[in-house]
């Protein structure tokens, strides 16, 4: 039955090669996969939303409150038993690095199980109070489904890529409703290099993501009253970016370092216990850190400027200006180790939505305060969203997603100079110091990441120095004699010649110039064992050396072959130029057609 099913299969796509153009086909499957995106981020909010308001609001009884405490620890427990359990055998990662890392390295191929695994983990973690957010998962789960319907039709690299980004868009414009910014989410942060025909389908299927996610979910992301940004406010605008320009650097570096610390755990159920009681902690001094953290946001836009107190230990002193301010740093600084904690424990969600959070109460407490002292009146839900696109901008190194994700929140352009201003001044402040954003420094560091600034070091970053060995080499044993092997060393087609010994381990290596002339009498001792005659290579390269290091290695001694062992040193073969040059042509030529 599934062999006659893929055999139609294979007949209808052999029909769709001929009547239709790749082009043209990309464009109608940036329809479906629009449509199953927005499908996608629908349910995802949904589930979300019941598990939370069926926890906060349905169920009553007199202590439940008391159970917020341990329903973090809840959800991420339940959320590592459902990868453990219902995912044996399947690669299962959480963020927007794993998207990147598949199209440098993978390529553009998304393990399908990704579409509902995203969504069901992230929904338990997110409704169960988990401090993360739902639009890394969502992302994620639409770059599989972009991925998986361009596989099924068999679709080359460039198509596959398309699509990949086509899903990730519509699940970031059915999360917040906003399909320019997912458009745009996809073209910084995934299609760093692009041509004018690759917006058509990510417009498609972002516009079709958030129609369906509007119709099924319809209930905005913020409500915001936003009134024109003044003249005089300027100043305070751009030290406001200042501020979360350094702000977000100090996340990137605290999350590489908690990153490290979680690692060091090596059973997953004491990092759930860990995260779970820590994060449990948190929310009972900071009960604003309880999931999301956006009904805080909200409630400051809708000009509560207590309400981050009043729910707290210190709601006795939510009137004095001065403790707001103090106890909405803290705030600020528990948010981004809850929600470390949340994703390094075992929790599923992404840094997008608590880079969002993190930004507005930096933009609060800015404003806030300024307007406390009396010499300045600033308009306070303003630097809110101000801060928001700011932080987006430095920590995810975009810039351009940040500003048009708050415009459209906004729900219009009112404050595009001012966004325009934060968004940029952050993201260069976080550049200057932090070459890579907190989804691309770790690829980097390991050599993973696609990178279109410097072309030469990224191509050899894509290759791979186990597809280049040579092996068809006659392997001489160190015992034997140049006249033992006269008619092999003749015949060959190779100039040279390795010299192993029964273990397999390399002893040295021999060029034909030499052995010719040693055969011919020239050298003399034809009888000499190769052992005795054995050249020392110029260098040796270890078989898990990246191209990077192969290369700096041939061109300090310019040489144009070299060996291959293992850590042991056992004989795997040769790499040569040659091959490192066809390789690198042939991936030019596919980077070349990545997005034409």
């Amino acid at each position: 039955m599934k062999e006659k099913f893929l055999l139609k299969l294979d007949r209808i796509n052999k029909w769709r090669m001929q009547k239709i153009s790749n082009r043209n086909f990309l464009v109608l499957l940036a329809f479906v996969v629009g449509i199953i995106g927005g499908l996608a981020a629908a349910l995802l909010k949904g589930m979300t939303h019941f598990i939370a308001s069926t926890l906060q609001d349905d169920i009553d009884w007199h202590y439940k409150y008391s159970f917020y405490l341990i329903f973090p620890l809840i959800g991420i427990l339940l959320s590592v038993l459902y990868v453990r359990k219902f995912l044996k055998g399947k690669n299962f990662e959480h963020g927007i690095t794993p998207i990147i890392y598949a199209i440098s390295r993978k390529s553009s191929k998304v393990e399908s199980h990704n579409i509902y695994s995203q969504i069901i983990t992230s929904a338990i973690t997110v409704g169960f109070g988990g401090s993360s957010g739902l639009e890394a998962p969502i992302a994620y789960s639409g770059a599989a489904i972009g991925s998986s319907t361009g596989r099924f039709f068999g679709l080359s690299y460039k198509e596959l890529t398309m699509l990949l980004a086509c899903g990730a868009a519509a699940g970031i414009s059915g999360a917040f409703n906003s399909p320019v910014a997912g458009m745009i989410f996809a073209i910084e942060i995934l299609l760093p290099e692009f041509s004018i025909p690759a917006f058509i389908p990510l417009l498609i299927s972002a516009a079709l993501a958030a129609v369906v996610s509007r119709l099924l979910y319809s209930e905005p992301l913020f409500h915001t009253a936003v009134t024109e940004w003044e003249v005089q406010a300027l100043f305070f605008y751009i030290l406001l970016a200042v501020i979360v320009g350094v702000y977000s650097i100090y996340f990137s570096r605290i999350s590489q370092i908690v990153k490290k610390w979680f690692s060091s755990i090596t059973n997953p159920y004491n990092k759930v216990w860990f995260s779970g009681i820590s994060l449990g902690l948190m929310i009972f001094l900071f009960p604003a850190l309880y999931g999301e953290g956006y009904l805080t946001i909200q409630q400051i836009l809708d000009g509560q400027f207590d309400a981050i107190v009043k729910n707290s230990l210190f709601a006795d002193y939510k009137n004095i200006g001065w403790v707001v301010i103090c106890y909405t740093v803290l705030t600020l600084f528990a948010k981004s180790f809850a929600v470390l904690f949340t994703l390094n424990g075992g929790g599923n969600g992404g840094v997008f939505g608590p880079s969002l959070v993190m930004g507005g109460l930096i933009g609060f407490a800015f404003a806030y305060g300024m307007n406390l002292t009396g010499l300045v009146q600033l308009n306070v839900p303003n630097f809110v969203m101000a801060g928001m696109a700011a932080a987006l901008s430095g920590v995810m190194h975009a810039p351009l997603t940040g500003m048009f994700l708050i415009a459209e929140i906004t729900g219009g352009y009112t404050l595009m100079v001012p966004l325009m201003l934060v968004a940029s001044i952050s993201y260069l402040i976080n550049r200057s110091v932090m070459k890579h954003s907190i989804y691309t420094k770790a690829l980097a560091e390991s050599g993973d990441l696609l990178s279109y600034e410097d072309k030469d070091r990224t191509v050899l970053s894509m290759m791979k120095l186990r597809y280049l060995i040579e092996t068809n080499f006659v392997i001489l044993r160190p015992d034997e004699t140049p006249k033992d092997r006269q008619s092999e060393i003749i015949h060959s087609k190779r100039n040279i010649f390795p010299i192993v010994d029964v273990k397999g381990k390399l002893l040295g290596i021999i060029y034909s110039e030499r052995l010719f002339s040693i055969l011919l009498g020239e050298e003399g001792g034809s009888d000499r064992t190769f052992e005795q005659i054995a050249q020392k290579p110029n260098d040796i390269i270890r078989g898990d050396e990246n191209m990077e290091v192969v290369m700096a290695k041939m061109n300090r001694d310019d040489v144009w072959i070299l060996p291959v062992t293992d850590r042991d040193n056992h004989y795997l073969g040769f790499v040569s130029k040659s091959s490192v040059f066809n390789k690198y042509r042939a991936l030019l030529v596919r980077q070349g057609h990545y997005l034409e």
